[in-house]
C-alpha cells in the first residue's frame, strides 16, 4: 500500500452543486432565525414578493435617479411583527423610503425600519463560519484507488481568496464545502425592506411602499431623416430607458421627467410625494402622453411596460412628418478677436459649419416639448439610399422655438480670415478691419452667414456686404457665393471696451 498522505481535490462545478442544494430549503428560516432578536415581538416574520404586487409604477429623471410605487395585497398578523419587503431596487436611497397601508392607514404603523443590503454570496458566507465546524468532501488516493470522502473540518481561517482548515490533526487549504447546517440571520439572498409594524387592523391589507434609487436614467433620441431636396424632413423622437438599479419592473406603469432638477434630498422627498399623487391617472392610448409638472415636463406612456434589470430599451416618444427644415452655412467668430491683434494680414483657415434648423410647432407637424437628447441626421442620396449625415446634442427644447442641429462642416465651400488692420484710438477704444474670403467649388451658388460676436460698445465704421445687428453683441452678414466662385467680406469695426 501506498505512504502517500490522502490529498482534498474537487472541482468547481461539484463544489457548487454541493453548496447550494442544502441552502435552497434555509432560506426563509434562517432569516427569521437571524432577526427574531432584534424583533419587539416572537411572532415569525411576513414576508411578500413581488409576487403580490397589484400595481407598479416607476418615474425616471433625466438624472439617473427614478421613483419606484409599489403596491402589494399582503397579509399581516396583528400586534408588533416584522415584515420582510423583497424584490426592491438595490441601488434604493434607504432615507427616501415610505411605507403605508391604503386599507387601514390609522391603525397599521411603522415602528422601525430597515434596508438590509448584506447579500448572501460563497465567500461571505464562508466568513461567517470561521471558527466553525463543517462537512468538506475530498478525495482520497489510496494504492490504485480514489474515493470521495466527506467529514468534518475547523474552517480556521478565510481571506486572500483562500481557505485554511483543520481536519483531524492535518492542516489544509482549499479544501471544499460539503454543507452549510444554517444560513446565518444577518445574510440575505437579495435586497430586502425590514419594517416593524404595529397592526391594530384587518389581517388582509393592501399597502404601498415608495422609494428612490439611482442607477436609473432616460435619455431622448432623434432621428432626423432630410429629404434629397433638403426642404422637408421627418423626426422620429425615442425615449431610450436604461436600467441599472438592481430590481425588475414587470408591467409597471412608466413616467418620465425630463428637467433639470436640484438634488437636494427635501426637494426630492417633496417631489416624490406629489408624482406619488399624479401617477393615479387612468391609461388611455399606447403613446406618451406630455404635461407640465412644475418647472418640467412629465411624460406618461399609456400602457404597461416592462423593464429587466440591465437591461437598455427603447419606446417611441414622437413622429413628425414633412417637417420644414432649412439647411445654411455659418461662418462663426469669436470674441477674443476684438481685444488683440490676431497676426495682421495673416490668413487663417476657418470652419464652414453646415445645420440644419426647423421651428418645433404645430405647423410643423410638431409642436410638442422635446426632451435633451442626440439627434441623429440621415439625408437621401440620388440612388435612393439612406446616408448617415452628422449628429449633434439639443437641450430642452419648448414648443414654438427654433432648434439649430450642427451635422458638420462644409467640404467644398472654405474659409479664410485676416486681420488688416488694428489701431489702438484711446486708452479704451480700438479699431480693427476683417476680410473673410469665401470659395465655393459645389455645382451651384451658396449663401454663407457670418456671425461676429463683439464684445463692448461697438459699431460698424465700413463694410462692403450689409450687416445686420444681431443682438448687443453679434454682428450678422449673408455673403452670396457663385458657383466656382469667390467672395470677399471687408469691414471695419470701432470697439469702445
Amino acid at each position: 500500500m501506498s505512504s502517500r498522505r490522502p490529498r482534498i481535490v474537487i472541482t468547481a462545478a461539484l463544489a457548487a452543486i454541493f453548496v447550494l442544494l442544502p441552502l435552497a430549503g434555509k432560506l426563509k428560516e434562517a432569516h427569521a432565525a437571524g432577526r427574531a432578536g432584534e424583533q419587539t415581538t416572537k411572532l415569525d416574520a411576513a414576508t411578500t414578493t413581488e409576487k403580490d404586487q397589484t400595481d407598479l409604477s416607476v418615474t425616471v429623471y433625466n438624472s439617473n435617479v427614478a421613483l419606484v410605487r409599489d403596491v402589494r395585497q399582503i397579509h399581516l398578523q396583528r400586534g408588533v411583527f416584522p415584515l420582510w419587503f423583497e424584490d426592491v431596487a438595490a441601488s434604493i436611497m434607504p432615507a427616501t423610503v415610505h411605507f403605508r397601508s391604503l386599507t387601514d392607514p390609522a391603525k397599521l404603523n411603522v415602528v422601525e425600519q430597515n434596508y438590509e443590503y448584506d447579500l448572501l454570496d460563497p465567500q461571505k458566507l464562508l466568513q461567517k463560519y470561521v471558527g466553525r465546524e463543517l462537512t468538506v468532501m475530498h478525495t482520497e488516493v489510496g494504492g490504485d484507488s480514489t474515493k470521495w470522502v466527506a467529514e468534518k473540518a475547523l474552517l480556521l481561517a478565510d481571506n486572500n481568496g483562500g481557505t485554511v482548515w483543520k481536519i483531524g490533526d492535518k492542516i489544509v487549504t482549499n479544501a471544499q464545502v460539503y454543507s452549510f447546517p444554517d444560513l446565518p440571520g444577518n445574510l440575505y439572498s437579495r435586497p430586502t425592506l425590514v419594517w416593524t409594524l404595529d397592526n391594530r387592523g384587518a389581517d388582509a391589507q393592501k399597502v404601498e411602499a415608495s422609494y428612490l434609487t439611482n442607477n436609473m436614467n432616460w435619455s431622448a433620441d432623434y432621428v432626423l431623416n432630410v429629404g434629397r431636396d433638403e426642404k422637408t424632413a421627418d423626426l422620429d423622437g425615442w425615449v431610450t430607458l436604461v436600467n441599472n438599479s438592481g430590481a425588475a419592473y414587470d408591467n409597471a406603469k412608466l413616467q418620465l421627467v425630463a428637467g433639470e432638477v436640484h438634488r437636494t434630498q427635501q426637494q426630492f422627498v417633496a417631489e416624490r410625494e406629489a408624482l406619488v399623487k399624479s401617477m393615479a391617472a387612468p391609461a388611455a392610448a399606447p403613446q406618451f402622453q406630455q404635461e407640465g409638472f412644475s418647472e418640467y415636463h412629465l411624460y406618461t406612456l399609456q400602457r404597461g411596460t416592462s423593464i429587466q434589470n440591465n437591461e437598455s430599451k427603447q419606446i417611441s416618444l414622437l413622429n413628425g412628418t414633412n417637417i420644414p427644415v432649412e439647411k445654411y452655412l455659418a461662418v462663426e467668430g469669436q470674441q477674443y478677436y476684438y481685444r488683440n491683434p490676431q497676426g495682421i494680414g495673416n490668413a487663417v483657415p476657418q470652419p464652414v459649419k453646415v445645420f440644419y434648423r426647423f421651428k418645433n410647432d404645430e405647423k410643423s407637424g410638431l409642436g410638442m416639448p422635446l426632451p435633451a437628447g442626440t439627434v441623429r441626421v440621415y439625408q437621401a442620396d440620388s440612388k435612393g439610399g439612406v446616408q448617415f449625415a452628422g449628429e449633434d446634442t439639443i437641450s430642452h427644447t419648448p414648443k414654438d422655438e427654433t432648434l439649430r442641429i450642427y451635422v458638420g462642416n462644409a467640404f467644398d465651400v472654405v474659409c479664410e480670415r485676416k486681420q488688416m488692420d488694428y489701431k489702438k484710438l484711446a486708452s479704451n477704444l480700438y479699431e480693427m478691419e476683417y476680410q473673410i474670403t469665401l470659395r465655393n467649388h459645389k455645382d451651384g451658388p451658396v449663401t454663407v452667414e457670418v456671425r461676429e460676436p463683439v464684445g463692448g460698445d461697438w459699431e460698424v465704421v465700413d463694410s462692403n456686404y450689409k450687416w445686420t445687428k444681431l443682438d448687443a453683441t453679434t454682428i450678422g452678414f449673408e455673403i452670396p457665393v457663385d458657383k466656382d466662385g469667390a467672395s470677399t467680406l471687408d469691414y471695419r469695426v470701432r470697439v469702445k471696451w
